[in-house]
C-alpha cells in the first residue's frame, strides 16, 4: 500500500518523464528542428518534462 501511495504522489513527474519527454523528442525530430546548444531532442524533452512535471508536482495541477 505504501508503494502505491508513493507512485501516486510522484504521478506528475512519472507522467512527465514517461510521456511528455519522448513525445517532445519525437515532435522535434519530425519537425526537423535543431535543438540549441547541440543537445539531443531527448535531452530537450527531458528538460521540458522536468520543468513542467516539477511545476505540476508542486502546484498539484497541470494547468
Amino acid at each position: 500500500m505504501m508503494i502505491l501511495k508513493q507512485i501516486f504522489y510522484y504521478g506528475p513527474l512519472l507522467f512527465a518523464f514517461g510521456f511528455i519527454a519522448p513525445l517532445t523528442a519525437q515532435i522535434i525530430e519530425r519537425a526537423g528542428w535543431t535543438p540549441p546548444l547541440d543537445l539531443s531532442p531527448l535531452a530537450v524533452g527531458l528538460v521540458l518534462a522536468a520543468v513542467w512535471g516539477t511545476s505540476a508536482q508542486i502546484r498539484g495541477t497541470w494547468i
